[in-house]
């Protein structure tokens, strides 16, 4: 299974640090993001979960519940916190599926056919899918065993898609929050004045066509 952008997320139900889970209920009407780790006990994969621990705050200040997944058992999964925690010097409070049969990697595609376990299974890739409060995926992505991600960019692109699904704007190459949003084109210049009230600027290129237009973040 390939989940593609707009497609419902799995309701899966899955073995946690924090108990059984129904993915659905766990999400509720919130924002979720699922970030995957090759292994526990591993050297990437214990900066990014403490790294995604020290971010938690502004995961929440989104509304956005977290979890993790790694192909291991619960029992490691408590142990290997225990140094993530010592590590990152940080607290874990999100929860970490297990997946020891690769069965919940395999039906999201999340496999590294790359990186196998000493008995020869593949090992799950950094993936890591957003989830609206609608259930739909929103934003997938699929990094190698051997390279970590950011988190930074990963709060960036949650901001992106907040805005971007209530406002009709798109956001620009490096966009921050609070940055100058392009106007969507299919907006028409009339129905673009009546929603961005601050007005919007056209730039000039050599087609002649009016089709980059800023205007100030709408908050």
């Amino acid at each position: 299974m390939s989940l593609k952008l707009g497609d419902v997320f799995p309701n899966l139900s899955v073995d946690t640090t924090a108990g059984k889970l129904q993915l659905h209920d766990f999400f509720g009407n919130s924002w979720g993001i699922l970030f995957s780790h090759p292994r526990d006990y591993t050297p990437v994969c214990t900066t990014e979960l403490g790294r995604a621990a020290q971010l938690t705050p502004e995961f929440e200040k989104r509304g956005v519940k977290m979890i993790a997944l790694s192909c291991d058992s619960v029992e490691d999964h408590h142990g290997w916190t225990k140094d993530i925690e010592s590590y990152n010097t940080v607290k874990v409070t999100y929860p970490i599926i297990a997946d020891s049969d690769r069965s919940i990697a395999k039906q999201l595609g999340m496999l590294d056919p790359d990186e196998k376990d000493p008995t020869g299974m593949p090992l799950t890739c950094r993936a890591v899918f957003i989830v609206g409060p609608d259930k739909k995926v929103k934003l997938s992505i699929l990094y190698p065993a051997t390279t970590g991600r950011n988190f930074n960019e990963l709060l960036r692109v949650i901001d992106s898609l907040q805005l971007t699904a209530t406002k009709k704007v798109a956001t620009p190459v490096d966009w921050k929050d609070g940055d100058k949003c392009m106007v969507v084109p299919s907006l028409s210049n009339e129905d673009a004045s009546k929603l961005f009230p601050k007005g919007f600027e056209t730039k000039n290129v050599p087609s002649g066509k009016s089709y980059i237009r800023l205007t100030p973040h709408p908050k």
